[in-house]
């Protein structure tokens, strides 16, 4: 990947230590990020599997337990940069770790509070954290694993949150059926301490730079326009495909007649889609980028606007979630390496922009696909928003491949 070599001062210490020796083979270091990142979005998206046990015992409507995610969204589209911009002369090691801590902390405090605004408030801080984990983790394992693999490698890292959906979200469900929606936060603050573990004894001690870029120089590389194109592009795709599947349990129960006892495994087939769908796009991203950031949002547009026609049919439901998850976040670890490409040397600032756009998209729609439930579209509402939203990001995915055909150089490689 090397527009992120570029971004790097010389023959930082860190990556010389976290390339294999293998130039065709990812370093272990991108799976253990990949584990982090697992919990991060599981935690983000775990609400939307558990909605109606939230919204029962703490006696808020449907749409305000799904607040959860907005604020949780708006908590990684400001802590994204702000902590990256914080963080920007701590050491990248120490920067994930202290994420972590923060994770445990806020979610220990969801599972022992009552209120849902003091919920909303540790929602927002363990956000804060979770932006700075998701984009230095993209930075590190972009750096590990060298020039060629660079794009193979975030979408690894991508994929740990694509995992999520197939196991975090499902068993979260699961979790809270079993011990209540209190226990899954209890198991993620858990499993967020033993990744906590691991980071601090496999992530290679890095020194950070004292010299070199300032804030203002890195800063000063943002303004490159197809970097505004990538993050306009992220925020349409998220947005687009998460105001329909915040909603999707009681649009599957109330609406399509799903049985409650079966969501978590429709959850699982969505999740196992994403998965599949994002490691296919990290590995195509590196030859044909513009292609897939064109064509995942187009299948996801009919795919969503599919479930508001298919919205009656327990079948036809399950099969367009299925398929909404193979094409719908498919594209995201590409937008982020062409984010950091195009980030010149702000490489962390670029991909903590991309995270925080993709929240933005979130913390967007999510209330108003929310709102279009008490309309007349009723359950229909939400892929109805999300697909309104989505088909807008062909706009400025077209056009960043037509600014490629017109001027390769510009495009740093990729």
């Amino acid at each position: 990947m090397p527009e992120i070599a570029t971004t790097a001062s010389p023959s930082p210490p860190p990556v010389a230590r976290l390339e294999g020796t293998d130039p065709g083979r990812l370093p272990l270091v991108v799976y253990i990020l990949a584990l982090g990142t697992f919990l991060m979005l599981t935690t983000e998206f775990v609400v939307a599997g558990i909605l109606p046990e939230i919204s029962a015992d703490l006696g808020v409507s449907l749409a305000g337990a799904g607040s959860l995610i907005t604020v949780f969204a708006i908590g990684m589209i400001v802590g994204a940069p702000l902590m990256s911009l914080l963080t920007l002369r701590m050491s990248q090691k120490l920067t994930l770790l202290l994420a972590l801590a923060v994770f445990v902390a806020g979610h220990v405090f969801v599972a022992l509070a009552g209120d849902v605004a003091q919920i909303m408030v540790a929602r927002f801080i363990t956000a804060l954290a979770t932006g700075a984990f998701w984009a230095v983790a993209a930075v590190v394992a972009g750096r590990a694993a060298g020039p060629r693999l660079g794009s193979r490698a975030v979408g690894v890292v991508g994929a740990g949150g694509s995992l999520a959906t197939v196991l975090g979200v499902p068993i979260g469900a699961y979790v809270a059926q079993l011990t209540g929606w209190r226990g899954t936060f209890w198991a993620l603050a858990i499993a967020a301490a033993i990744a906590a573990v691991l980071i601090a004894r496999l992530v290679p001690r890095d020194v950070p730079e004292t010299g070199g870029s300032s804030v203002l120089r890195s800063l000063a590389d943002l303004r490159n326009p197809r970097l505004w194109l990538v993050l306009l592009a992220c925020a349409t795709t998220s947005g687009g495909v998460l105001a329909a599947y915040s909603y999707i349990a009681p649009v599957l129960i109330d609406g399509a007649g799903v049985p409650a006892a079966l969501v978590p495994l429709v959850l699982t087939a969505f999740g196992i889609g994403s998965f599949l769908g994002t490691l296919l796009g990290g590995r195509l991203g590196d030859r044909f980028p513009h292609a897939v950031t064109i064509i995942t949002p187009a299948a996801s547009t009919v795919l969503l606007a599919s479930m508001v026609v298919l919205s009656g049919s327990a079948i036809g439901m399950v099969a367009a979630v299925t398929l909404l998850g193979l094409f719908g976040l498919s594209a995201n670890s590409v937008l982020i390496h062409l984010a950091v490409g195009f980030a010149g040397r702000a490489a962390t600032l670029g991909s903590a922009l991309a995270v925080a756009a993709f929240n933005t998209g979130t913390a967007a729609t999510t209330p108003i696909a929310g709102a279009a439930l008490t309309t007349d579209w009723g359950l229909d509402g939400p892929a109805a928003v999300g697909t309104l939203v989505i088909a807008l990001t062909l706009v400025p995915t077209i056009l960043l491949a037509l600014l490629r055909r017109r001027d390769p150089a510009a495009s740093l490689g990729v």
